[in-house]
Protein backbone atom coordinates (compact mmCIF):
# COMPACT_ATOMS: atom_id res chain seq x y z
CA UNK A 1 0.00 0.00 0.00
CA UNK A 2 1.32 3.23 -0.43
CA UNK A 3 2.66 5.08 2.31
CA UNK A 4 0.70 8.55 3.49
CA UNK A 5 2.26 12.02 3.49
CA UNK A 6 4.75 12.14 6.96
CA UNK A 7 2.24 15.37 8.06
CA UNK A 8 -1.33 13.47 7.48
CA UNK A 9 0.28 10.50 9.33
CA UNK A 10 0.64 12.08 12.66
CA UNK A 11 -2.24 14.20 11.83
CA UNK A 12 -0.45 17.69 11.95
CA UNK A 13 0.00 20.90 10.16
CA UNK A 14 3.17 21.99 7.94
CA UNK A 15 3.97 24.37 10.57
CA UNK A 16 3.63 22.62 13.44
CA UNK A 17 6.05 22.83 16.27
CA UNK A 18 8.94 20.35 17.94
CA UNK A 19 6.42 20.03 21.05
CA UNK A 20 3.27 19.28 18.54
CA UNK A 21 4.80 16.69 16.59
CA UNK A 22 5.83 15.16 19.99
CA UNK A 23 2.35 14.86 21.05
CA UNK A 24 1.07 14.07 17.65
CA UNK A 25 3.37 11.12 17.65
CA UNK A 26 2.59 10.05 21.24
CA UNK A 27 -1.20 10.20 20.65
CA UNK A 28 -0.65 8.22 16.97
CA UNK A 29 1.61 5.35 18.62
CA UNK A 30 -1.11 4.79 21.11
CA UNK A 31 -3.60 4.46 18.72
CA UNK A 32 -2.23 2.48 16.18
CA UNK A 33 -0.35 0.34 18.35
CA UNK A 34 -0.89 -3.46 17.59
CA UNK A 35 -1.60 -4.09 21.56
CA UNK A 36 -3.90 -2.28 21.37
CA UNK A 37 -5.38 -2.04 17.96
CA UNK A 38 -6.60 -5.19 16.52
CA UNK A 39 -7.37 -3.85 13.15
CA UNK A 40 -5.61 -5.67 10.47
CA UNK A 41 -3.57 -2.75 8.99
CA UNK A 42 -2.41 -1.66 12.36
CA UNK A 43 1.05 -2.83 11.86
CA UNK A 44 1.61 -1.08 9.04
CA UNK A 45 -0.06 1.93 10.10
CA UNK A 46 2.06 2.25 13.38
CA UNK A 47 5.24 1.88 11.57
CA UNK A 48 4.20 4.64 9.22
CA UNK A 49 3.87 6.81 12.32
CA UNK A 50 7.51 5.97 14.05
CA UNK A 51 8.77 6.09 10.07
CA UNK A 52 7.20 9.79 10.10
CA UNK A 53 7.92 10.97 13.58
CA UNK A 54 11.45 9.53 13.17
CA UNK A 55 11.85 12.41 10.20
CA UNK A 56 9.62 14.99 11.81
CA UNK A 57 11.51 15.26 14.84
CA UNK A 58 15.23 15.77 12.83
CA UNK A 59 15.50 18.93 11.97
CA UNK A 60 18.08 17.89 9.26
CA UNK A 61 15.55 15.27 7.57
CA UNK A 62 12.71 17.64 8.51
CA UNK A 63 14.53 20.53 6.22
CA UNK A 64 15.29 17.69 3.75
CA UNK A 65 11.84 16.35 3.60
CA UNK A 66 10.21 19.81 3.28
CA UNK A 67 12.60 20.59 0.47
CA UNK A 68 11.93 17.47 -1.76
CA UNK A 69 8.46 16.35 -0.86
CA UNK A 70 7.67 12.57 0.13
CA UNK A 71 7.85 10.54 -3.17
CA UNK A 72 11.03 12.50 -4.16
CA UNK A 73 12.26 12.18 -0.87
CA UNK A 74 11.85 8.80 -0.43
CA UNK A 75 12.80 7.80 -4.14
CA UNK A 76 15.91 9.67 -4.04
CA UNK A 77 17.29 7.44 -1.13
CA UNK A 78 16.60 8.86 2.09
CA UNK A 79 14.44 5.92 3.30
CA UNK A 80 16.83 3.52 3.84
CA UNK A 81 15.77 -0.19 3.32
CA UNK A 82 13.14 -1.67 0.97
CA UNK A 83 10.46 0.01 2.81
CA UNK A 84 11.40 -0.36 5.98
CA UNK A 85 11.32 3.08 7.78
CA UNK A 86 13.74 4.98 9.70
CA UNK A 87 15.96 3.26 11.84
CA UNK A 88 15.03 -0.08 10.75
CA UNK A 89 18.13 -1.08 8.81
CA UNK A 90 20.42 -0.19 11.02
CA UNK A 91 20.95 3.25 9.53
CA UNK A 92 19.48 6.89 11.13
CA UNK A 93 19.46 8.68 7.68
CA UNK A 94 22.83 10.57 6.91
CA UNK A 95 24.46 11.30 10.47
CA UNK A 96 24.80 7.53 10.33
CA UNK A 97 25.70 6.78 6.30
CA UNK A 98 28.46 8.50 4.38
CA UNK A 99 27.84 8.02 0.67
CA UNK A 100 31.27 8.09 -0.73
CA UNK A 101 32.00 11.60 0.72
CA UNK A 102 28.26 12.55 -0.46
CA UNK A 103 27.47 13.15 2.94
CA UNK A 104 29.74 15.87 3.53
CA UNK A 105 28.27 17.46 0.50
CA UNK A 106 24.70 17.50 1.74
CA UNK A 107 25.91 18.17 5.48
CA UNK A 108 27.02 21.13 3.91
CA UNK A 109 23.98 22.19 1.54
CA UNK A 110 21.72 21.64 4.59
CA UNK A 111 23.33 23.12 7.77
CA UNK A 112 23.64 19.29 9.56
CA UNK A 113 26.17 18.40 11.90
CA UNK A 114 27.75 14.40 11.35
CA UNK A 115 29.87 14.91 14.69
CA UNK A 116 29.81 10.95 16.31
CA UNK A 117 27.21 10.99 19.18
CA UNK A 118 28.87 9.80 22.78
CA UNK A 119 26.87 7.47 25.10
CA UNK A 120 28.94 7.17 28.01
CA UNK A 121 27.25 10.12 29.66
CA UNK A 122 25.05 9.84 33.27
CA UNK A 123 21.78 7.91 32.56
CA UNK A 124 19.19 8.57 35.00
CA UNK A 125 18.11 5.28 37.00
CA UNK A 126 14.88 3.81 36.17
CA UNK A 127 11.29 4.67 37.90
CA UNK A 128 10.22 1.90 40.50
CA UNK A 129 6.10 1.25 40.74
CA UNK A 130 4.80 0.06 44.60
CA UNK A 131 1.09 -1.03 44.97
CA UNK A 132 -0.01 -0.45 48.74
CA UNK A 133 -2.99 -1.72 50.18
CA UNK A 134 -4.33 0.53 53.36
CA UNK A 135 -7.98 -0.04 54.98
CA UNK A 136 -11.14 1.97 54.17
CA UNK A 137 -10.54 4.37 57.55
CA UNK A 138 -6.79 4.88 57.00
CA UNK A 139 -7.89 6.40 53.39
CA UNK A 140 -10.47 8.15 55.31
CA UNK A 141 -8.01 9.28 57.85
CA UNK A 142 -4.80 9.73 56.20
CA UNK A 143 -1.96 7.00 58.07
CA UNK A 144 1.90 6.87 58.09
CA UNK A 145 3.61 3.33 57.49
CA UNK A 146 6.96 2.04 56.59
CA UNK A 147 7.36 -0.05 53.35
CA UNK A 148 10.47 -2.00 51.74
CA UNK A 149 11.52 -1.50 48.44
CA UNK A 150 14.21 -3.39 46.52
CA UNK A 151 15.97 -1.37 44.28
CA UNK A 152 19.60 -1.13 42.18
CA UNK A 153 21.47 1.16 44.10
CA UNK A 154 25.43 1.84 44.23
CA UNK A 155 27.69 -0.18 44.90
CA UNK A 156 29.01 0.49 48.62
CA UNK A 157 32.30 -1.06 47.82
CA UNK A 158 33.28 0.62 44.24
CA UNK A 159 31.27 3.87 44.95
CA UNK A 160 29.35 2.99 41.73
CA UNK A 161 32.45 3.19 39.33
CA UNK A 162 32.76 -0.93 38.88
CA UNK A 163 36.40 -0.63 39.18
CA UNK A 164 38.42 -2.67 42.12
CA UNK A 165 38.62 -0.23 44.60
CA UNK A 166 42.24 1.72 43.87
CA UNK A 167 41.47 1.82 40.48
CA UNK A 168 39.40 3.56 37.80
CA UNK A 169 37.84 3.23 34.43
CA UNK A 170 39.90 3.23 31.65
CA UNK A 171 39.26 5.18 28.15
CA UNK A 172 38.31 2.87 25.57
CA UNK A 173 40.90 2.18 23.19
CA UNK A 174 38.73 1.17 20.45
CA UNK A 175 36.24 4.02 20.21
CA UNK A 176 38.35 6.26 21.78
CA UNK A 177 35.60 7.18 24.42
CA UNK A 178 32.81 7.80 21.46
CA UNK A 179 30.73 4.69 22.51
CA UNK A 180 30.89 4.23 18.23
CA UNK A 181 33.15 3.07 15.70
CA UNK A 182 33.42 3.86 11.92
CA UNK A 183 33.42 0.46 9.83
CA UNK A 184 34.00 0.59 5.65
CA UNK A 185 31.55 -1.79 2.82
CA UNK A 186 32.96 -0.50 -0.41
CA UNK A 187 31.35 3.22 -1.11
CA UNK A 188 29.80 2.79 2.07
CA UNK A 189 30.63 3.63 5.73
CA UNK A 190 28.53 2.66 8.85
CA UNK A 191 28.53 4.19 12.31
CA UNK A 192 28.33 1.42 14.81
CA UNK A 193 28.47 0.47 18.74
CA UNK A 194 31.56 -0.29 20.33
CA UNK A 195 31.72 -4.09 20.65
CA UNK A 196 34.57 -3.64 23.18
CA UNK A 197 32.55 -1.14 25.57
CA UNK A 198 29.45 -1.82 24.42
CA UNK A 199 28.64 2.30 23.53
CA UNK A 200 29.68 3.24 27.20
CA UNK A 201 33.28 4.62 25.77
CA UNK A 202 35.26 3.24 28.62
CA UNK A 203 36.15 -0.39 29.94
CA UNK A 204 37.18 -2.17 33.66
CA UNK A 205 40.23 -4.08 33.74
CA UNK A 206 39.93 -4.98 37.16
CA UNK A 207 36.21 -4.89 37.74
CA UNK A 208 34.88 -4.87 41.58
CA UNK A 209 34.37 -8.08 43.07
CA UNK A 210 30.83 -6.98 44.99
CA UNK A 211 29.11 -5.50 42.06
CA UNK A 212 31.04 -7.28 38.88
CA UNK A 213 32.17 -4.10 37.28
CA UNK A 214 28.35 -3.60 36.99
CA UNK A 215 28.06 -0.36 39.60
CA UNK A 216 24.71 -1.34 41.25
CA UNK A 217 23.84 -4.11 43.29
CA UNK A 218 20.10 -4.96 44.06
CA UNK A 219 19.25 -3.44 48.07
CA UNK A 220 16.49 -3.32 50.27
CA UNK A 221 15.43 0.24 51.32
CA UNK A 222 13.32 1.51 53.64
CA UNK A 223 10.89 4.23 52.46
CA UNK A 224 8.33 5.89 54.91
CA UNK A 225 4.87 6.89 53.56
CA UNK A 226 2.58 10.08 54.70
CA UNK A 227 -0.49 8.91 53.14
CA UNK A 228 -3.11 11.93 53.16
CA UNK A 229 -6.25 11.87 54.49
CA UNK A 230 -8.84 11.48 51.50
CA UNK A 231 -7.13 9.88 49.29
CA UNK A 232 -8.35 7.97 46.60
CA UNK A 233 -8.46 4.31 45.17
CA UNK A 234 -5.53 4.08 42.39
CA UNK A 235 -3.79 7.43 43.34
CA UNK A 236 -0.34 7.74 42.55
CA UNK A 237 2.13 9.10 44.67
CA UNK A 238 5.66 10.07 43.47
CA UNK A 239 8.49 10.10 46.06
CA UNK A 240 11.83 11.36 44.33
CA UNK A 241 14.84 9.91 44.03
CA UNK A 242 13.65 6.44 45.51
CA UNK A 243 13.86 4.43 42.60
CA UNK A 244 17.00 3.13 40.71
CA UNK A 245 20.13 4.23 40.88
CA UNK A 246 21.51 5.96 37.62
CA UNK A 247 24.56 5.19 35.41
CA UNK A 248 27.78 6.90 35.31
CA UNK A 249 26.91 9.44 37.68
CA UNK A 250 23.25 9.75 36.73
CA UNK A 251 20.78 10.54 39.10
CA UNK A 252 17.89 8.31 40.76
CA UNK A 253 14.88 7.08 39.22
CA UNK A 254 11.21 8.19 41.30
CA UNK A 255 9.23 5.85 43.18
CA UNK A 256 5.39 5.74 42.55
CA UNK A 257 3.42 4.34 45.20
CA UNK A 258 -0.33 3.36 43.88
CA UNK A 259 -2.81 3.25 46.57
CA UNK A 260 -5.18 0.00 46.78
CA UNK A 261 -8.15 0.83 49.36
CA UNK A 262 -9.47 -2.45 50.69
CA UNK A 263 -13.39 -2.84 51.09
CA UNK A 264 -15.12 -1.69 54.36
CA UNK A 265 -18.23 -4.39 55.26
CA UNK A 266 -20.47 -1.37 56.68
CA UNK A 267 -19.57 1.91 54.57
CA UNK A 268 -18.82 2.42 50.70
CA UNK A 269 -17.45 5.49 49.17
CA UNK A 270 -18.46 7.93 46.39
CA UNK A 271 -16.11 10.98 46.16
CA UNK A 272 -15.73 12.28 49.54
CA UNK A 273 -18.83 11.20 50.77
CA UNK A 274 -19.96 7.94 52.73
CA UNK A 275 -23.01 5.38 52.48
CA UNK A 276 -24.43 2.75 54.45
CA UNK A 277 -27.60 1.32 55.15
CA UNK A 278 -29.74 0.91 58.41
CA UNK A 279 -32.54 -1.54 58.92
CA UNK A 280 -36.14 -0.48 60.99
CA UNK A 281 -39.43 -1.98 61.17
CA UNK A 282 -42.73 -1.40 59.66
CA UNK A 283 -43.96 0.23 62.90
CA UNK A 284 -40.68 2.62 62.69
CA UNK A 285 -41.38 3.43 59.35
CA UNK A 286 -45.48 4.17 60.08
CA UNK A 287 -44.57 6.24 63.26
CA UNK A 288 -40.94 7.57 62.95
CA UNK A 289 -38.49 6.94 65.46
CA UNK A 290 -34.96 8.37 66.80
CA UNK A 291 -32.30 5.92 65.83
CA UNK A 292 -28.65 5.50 66.13
CA UNK A 293 -26.06 5.33 63.06
CA UNK A 294 -22.46 4.72 63.12
CA UNK A 295 -20.58 7.15 60.64
CA UNK A 296 -16.86 6.62 60.46
CA UNK A 297 -16.59 9.69 63.24
CA UNK A 298 -18.58 8.06 65.98
CA UNK A 299 -22.36 7.27 66.06
CA UNK A 300 -24.94 9.86 65.47
CA UNK A 301 -28.33 10.21 66.17
CA UNK A 302 -30.77 10.06 63.01
CA UNK A 303 -34.65 10.91 63.06
CA UNK A 304 -36.33 8.79 61.10
CA UNK A 305 -39.77 10.94 60.45
CA UNK A 306 -43.44 9.35 59.98
CA UNK A 307 -44.52 7.93 57.09
CA UNK A 308 -40.92 6.52 55.79
CA UNK A 309 -40.74 4.46 52.44
CA UNK A 310 -38.44 1.62 52.23
CA UNK A 311 -35.35 3.39 49.61
CA UNK A 312 -35.80 6.26 51.67
CA UNK A 313 -31.98 8.20 51.69
CA UNK A 314 -31.05 10.62 54.76
CA UNK A 315 -28.20 12.91 54.97
CA UNK A 316 -25.83 13.44 57.70
CA UNK A 317 -24.11 16.65 56.97
CA UNK A 318 -19.90 16.50 57.57
CA UNK A 319 -19.47 13.08 58.29
CA UNK A 320 -17.79 11.77 55.49
CA UNK A 321 -14.13 11.92 53.90
CA UNK A 322 -11.78 14.48 54.30
CA UNK A 323 -11.67 16.51 51.35
CA UNK A 324 -7.92 15.52 49.69
CA UNK A 325 -7.23 19.13 48.02
CA UNK A 326 -9.76 21.30 49.64
CA UNK A 327 -10.73 22.23 53.15
CA UNK A 328 -14.17 20.39 54.37
CA UNK A 329 -15.73 17.05 54.58
CA UNK A 330 -18.33 15.27 53.35
CA UNK A 331 -21.58 13.85 53.98
CA UNK A 332 -22.66 10.57 55.28
CA UNK A 333 -25.92 9.26 53.60
CA UNK A 334 -28.12 6.34 55.30
CA UNK A 335 -30.39 4.34 53.23
CA UNK A 336 -32.71 2.96 54.53
CA UNK A 337 -34.34 -0.25 54.68
CA UNK A 338 -37.57 -1.68 56.06
CA UNK A 339 -37.69 -5.01 57.06
CA UNK A 340 -40.84 -7.09 57.39
CA UNK A 341 -41.00 -9.03 60.68
CA UNK A 342 -41.13 -12.96 60.73
CA UNK A 343 -41.86 -15.59 63.32
CA UNK A 344 -44.77 -13.10 65.09
CA UNK A 345 -45.98 -14.49 68.31
CA UNK A 346 -49.81 -15.30 68.75
CA UNK A 347 -50.94 -11.83 70.46
CA UNK A 348 -48.44 -10.30 67.91
CA UNK A 349 -50.27 -11.62 65.23
CA UNK A 350 -53.77 -10.55 66.84
CA UNK A 351 -52.20 -6.77 66.93
CA UNK A 352 -51.06 -7.39 63.37
CA UNK A 353 -54.26 -8.43 61.87
CA UNK A 354 -56.12 -5.42 64.16
CA UNK A 355 -54.04 -3.04 62.51
CA UNK A 356 -54.95 -4.57 59.10
CA UNK A 357 -58.62 -4.16 59.64
CA UNK A 358 -58.06 -0.80 61.00
CA UNK A 359 -56.14 0.39 57.58
CA UNK A 360 -58.37 -1.42 55.15
CA UNK A 361 -61.50 0.16 57.23
CA UNK A 362 -63.02 -3.65 56.98
CA UNK A 363 -65.09 -4.14 60.51
CA UNK A 364 -63.36 -6.18 63.01
CA UNK A 365 -64.58 -10.03 63.71
CA UNK A 366 -63.91 -9.73 67.05
CA UNK A 367 -63.29 -7.19 70.09
CA UNK A 368 -59.63 -6.63 71.05
CA UNK A 369 -59.05 -6.66 74.91
CA UNK A 370 -58.66 -3.05 76.10
CA UNK A 371 -55.10 -1.72 76.92
CA UNK A 372 -53.82 0.71 78.72
CA UNK A 373 -51.90 1.82 76.41
CA UNK A 374 -52.27 3.47 72.63
CA UNK A 375 -52.80 0.28 70.86
CA UNK A 376 -50.24 1.82 67.80
CA UNK A 377 -47.57 2.11 70.49
CA UNK A 378 -48.90 -1.37 71.99
CA UNK A 379 -47.57 -2.49 68.46
CA UNK A 380 -44.38 -0.69 68.47
CA UNK A 381 -43.27 -1.85 71.94
CA UNK A 382 -43.74 -5.36 70.71
CA UNK A 383 -41.47 -4.70 68.34
CA UNK A 384 -38.92 -2.85 70.26
CA UNK A 385 -39.06 -5.72 73.29
CA UNK A 386 -40.11 -3.41 75.80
Amino acid sequence: MSKKDYYEALGIEKNATEAEIKKAYRKMSMKHHPDKNQAHDSTEQFKEVQEAYDVLSDPNKKSQYDQYGHQDFNAGGFNQGQGGGFNQSGYSGFEDMNFGGFGDIFDNIFGGSRSRKKYNGPIKGDDLTYRFSISFLEAAFGVEKDIVIRREDLCDTCGGSGAKKGTSKETCPMCKGTGQVMSSMGFFQTVRTCPQCNGTGTIIKDPCQTCHGQGRVKKDRKIHLNIPAGVFEGAKIRIPDEGDAGINGGSYGDLYVIINIAPHNEYKREGNDVYSEAKINIIQAALGDTIDINTIHGKEKLEIPEGTQFGATFRIKDKGIQKLKSKGLGDHYVYVKVVVPTNLSKEQKVQMEALKYSLSNAPLSYKPRREKKVFFEKIRDFFSGE
